[in-house]
């Protein structure tokens, strides 16, 4: 019934769409007779009816639904054939639009009845869309053998590689292998204990470039009015192993408490979380051998008021009496320092420290008459250049 409707709707509709496919009224399957030579006025002209395909023969209603049955495919027909000769051309003006017989309109269709629901898509072949076999040509990605034939700088072309050589070490000597020069006292301070006040310094530097510098240290220590317990000066190489780390080799002199030279071999650098490391090893030429490891942290507080946590663990292979050392762990030493930095360059500080010393070395401070464990609260500056 639904595929009956359809069809008739077509055909009924096609006289219409006939009358407005071109004024010049060449419409496919229809030949129109030649004019008169004088027309008779107002002729009446009836189109003439397209041809209805026959209706399909249309199965009985059954009481329960039978399966869905794909429809067939509609195969188009021939193509209206159009007369070879030209189209007649017909004057509209003779003709009556008045006798026409009027066609039924299309908005008497009732749509409700066509489910489109019953329709199989899937039988419905679209040939020509059909992109899965469609591949896009690939770019050819082979250099041209030209390539990679000239020189390894482009500049070499021009002013020749011995020119060029001469500039680009002297644009690395300007941009990263400059030689600086570095002096940092980290600690100058004035310290008070019970019963005896002293001072210390802790500095060192460095000159040199990113990978090999010429790095020198200083640390002593005293009390006022008695001689200085212990001064050293060690002169070493340092050079980068690491982007934070340096190797470091060279010689130590004691001057205080006793004139002894040591051979030293060392790392210095900044560890993961920003801890500063120092620890080195020491042999003399009494063979004595000693090691010495420190650790720092600059925990800021605020962008120039800073907290610094600091500890140190002295270390020997055996006792060396004349020094006050014993085998093992020596002596440690733990201590917090507030600063501020009124500059970068420049920052006073306050803090406490606390020494102790161990083992045998604390017998052999004992017997000299000297306390192993000393607090020393401490005020001094903190400046580089």
């Amino acid at each position: 019934m639904k595929s009956l409707i359809i069809i008739l709707a077509v055909g009924v509709s096609a006289p219409a769409m006939a009358q407005h496919q071109g004024h010049d009224m060449s419409m496919p399957g229809m030949t129109m007779p030649a004019p008169k030579a004088k027309p008779e006025p107002k002729p009446t002209l009836k189109p003439k009816p397209a041809s209805v395909a026959p209706k399909p023969a249309l199965a009985k209603p059954q009481a329960k639904a039978a399966p869905k049955a794909k429809p067939a495919k509609i195969q188009p027909g021939p193509p209206n054939t159009v007369p070879t000769e030209a189209p007649m051309v017909m004057d509209h003006g003779s003709m009556d639009h008045s006798q026409m017989d009027e066609q039924p309109a299309m908005a008497d269709m009732d749509h409700s009845t066509m489910d489109h629901g019953q329709m199989d898509h899937e039988a419905m072949d679209m040939p020509g869309n059909d992109m899965a076999d469609m591949t896009a040509p690939m770019a050819d990605e082979t250099p041209p053998p030209e390539a990679g034939r000239g020189p390894a700088r482009a500049a070499d072309a021009i002013w020749g590689a011995d020119a060029m050589s001469g500039s680009r070490k002297q644009l690395a000597a300007e941009n990263g292998g400059m030689k600086t020069l570095w002096v940092m006292a980290d600690r100058a301070e004035y310290r008070v204990r019970d019963g005896k006040n002293g001072y210390l310094w802790d500095g060192q530097g460095y000159y040199g470039g990113d990978i090999d510098k010429f790095w020198f240290k200083s640390e002593g220590e005293g009390n006022f009015g008695e001689k200085i317990e212990s001064a050293e000066v060690q002169a070493l190489w340092s050079h980068a192993i690491a982007p934070f780390f340096d190797l470091q080799a060279g010689v130590r002199q004691d001057f205080a408490p006793r004139d002894r030279t040591y051979a030293v071999i060392g790392i210095q650098g900044l560890a993961p979380y920003l801890f500063e490391i120092d620890g080195a090893a020491f042999l003399s030429d009494r063979g004595d051998l000693t090691a010495r490891f420190e650790a720092e942290y600059d925990q800021r507080i605020t962008q120039r008021l800073i907290l610094q946590p600091r500890a140190e663990l002295n270390l020997a292979a055996q006792d060396v009496p004349e020094l006050g050392i014993g085998a093992g762990i020596d002596a440690a030493e733990l201590g917090i320092r507030l600063r501020y930095e009124f500059a970068r360059e420049f920052a006073p500080y306050i803090g406490i420290e606390q020494e102790w010393k161990v083992g045998q070395s604390a017998r052999y401070a004992r017997a000299g008459g000297e306390d192993p464990s000393v607090t020393n609260y401490v005020i001094g500056i903190r400046f580089w250049f």
